[in-house]
C-alpha cells in the first residue's frame, strides 16, 4: 500500500485507469515530456507512450473540444486545464457540446471525457492561477463537478470520473496537493459520485466544506471539540449534482448549518446549499445559517491571500455565531 500525497494519487488513478483501459487518453499543455506544470502526468508518457499521452498547443478550446470529439468518437480523454483561470478559452467546448451532446443526439452519443483542472489559492501565484470558479460550471446542467480533498479520495474520485458516461469537471485544490499523506491502496477502486462524505460525526453543528476548505474545517473541529461543541463535518466532494440528503439529515440532527469554502460568498456553491436546506429542512433550523467563504473580490496578490481565503479562526468564529443566535 502506498503512501502518497494528492498529487501523487493522481497519477496513481491516472497509470492505473490507462494501464485497465486503452481508450483511456491524456492531453494538455506540457503534460507529456514534462509531467506537468504540477507532475501530474510525470512518467505517464514514457510508460503509455506519444500517441496516449499527448503534449498539445497553449489552446484551452482545442484541447476541450478535441476532448469531445474524442469522447464521441468511443475515447475516454482525461485533459489537463494547467490552471483554472485558463478555463475559460474551454467554456464553448464545455457548455455547448461537452455537456449537451447527449440530449442533443437523444441518447446516441454520449461524452466520457474529463477535464483535470489544479484550482484555488493559497500558493502565491500570480493572477488567473488562484480562483475558485466551481459554482460557475455546477450550474450548467450535463456536467458533473468533481473536488477531491485527500489523497484517498482524489484516487477514487478521479477512477469514477474516467469511467464515468459524462463529462466531469475535476477541480484539483493545488494548494493541498503535497499538504499530507495518506495510504492508499491501488486497487482500481472507484469511489461513488453524487455523494457527501462524512468526515467527522457530531449533534451540536453540521458543517459543510469541500476541496482544500476541509482541512480548515477539520482542524476547526478538533479545536471545537476541545471545548464541548462537536461539530458534523461533511464533505461535499460531488458539488454537482449535489446529495442533499446527506446534508439535511444532518442538519436535521444538529439544528444548525456552517457552510465553508473558499470561493466569493455572493452567488456561491454554499447559497445553493443554504436554499436548499431552507427549503427542505426550515424547521429544524435553530439558528440561521452561516457562510464562511472569501470576499467578494479578485484573488489579492500575494501577501493578502492568507487574509482573503477562510482559516481556521473564521471557521471557528462562524460556527461559535451559529451556537449563539
Amino acid at each position: 500500500m502506498a503512501t502518497v500525497t494528492l498529487i501523487e494519487a493522481v497519477t496513481m488513478a491516472l497509470a492505473h485507469e490507462m494501464a485497465r483501459d486503452e481508450r483511456v487518453i491524456v492531453l494538455g499543455e506540457d503534460v507529456g515530456v514534462n509531467g506537468g506544470v504540477f507532475r501530474a502526468t510525470a512518467g505517464l508518457q514514457q510508460r503509455f507512450g506519444t500517441d496516449r499521452v499527448q503534449d498539445t498547443p497553449l489552446a484551452e478550446a482545442m484541447i476541450a473540444g478535441v476532448s469531445v470529439g474524442m469522447a464521441a468518437q468511443g475515447m475516454r480523454p482525461v485533459a489537463e486545464i494547467q490552471f483554472e483561470g485558463f478555463i475559460f478559452p474551454a467554456v464553448d467546448q464545455i457548455v455547448n457540446h461537452a455537456a449537451r451532446l447527449r440530449t442533443r443526439t437523444r441518447g446516441r452519443l454520449h461524452c466520457p471525457m474529463v477535464l483535470r483542472v489544479p484550482y484555488g489559492g493559497g500558493i502565491h501565484a500570480p493572477e488567473h492561477h488562484s480562483d475558485s470558479p466551481e459554482a460557475m460550471f455546477a450550474h450548467m446542467p450535463g456536467i458533473r463537478v468533481v473536488i477531491p480533498s485527500s489523497p484517498a479520495r482524489a484516487y477514487g474520485l478521479l477512477l469514477a470520473a474516467m469511467r464515468d458516461p459524462d463529462p466531469v469537471i475535476f477541480f484539483e485544490p493545488k494548494r493541498i496537493y503535497r499538504l499530507q499523506k495518506q495510504e492508499v491502496p491501488d486497487t482500481g477502486e472507484a469511489l461513488p459520485l453524487d455523494v457527501c462524505y462524512t468526515l467527522r460525526e457530531g449533534d451540536d453543528v453540521t458543517v459543510v466544506t469541500w476541496g482544500a476548505m476541509t482541512y480548515e474545517t477539520l482542524k476547526a473541529a478538533d479545536q471545537m471539540a476541545g471545548e464541548g461543541v462537536h461539530c458534523e463535518v461533511i464533505d461535499v466532494a460531488t458539488l454537482s449534482p449535489l446529495d442533499a440528503e446527506t446534508i439535511i439529515e444532518s442538519v436535521e440532527k444538529t439544528g444548525r448549518l456552517v457552510i465553508v469554502h473558499e470561493a466569493p460568498q455572493s452567488f456561491g456553491a454554499g447559497a445553493e446549499i443554504a436554499a436548499v436546506v431552507a427549503e427542505r429542512a426550515l424547521y429544524s433550523l435553530r439558528t440561521p445559517i452561516r457562510r464562511v467563504a472569501g470576499y467578494d473580490t479578485i484573488m489579492p496578490l500575494f501577501r493578502l491571500e492568507t487574509e482573503y481565503m477562510p482559516g481556521v479562526t473564521r471557521v471557528i468564529e462562524g460556527i461559535r455565531a451559529t451556537l449563539e443566535d
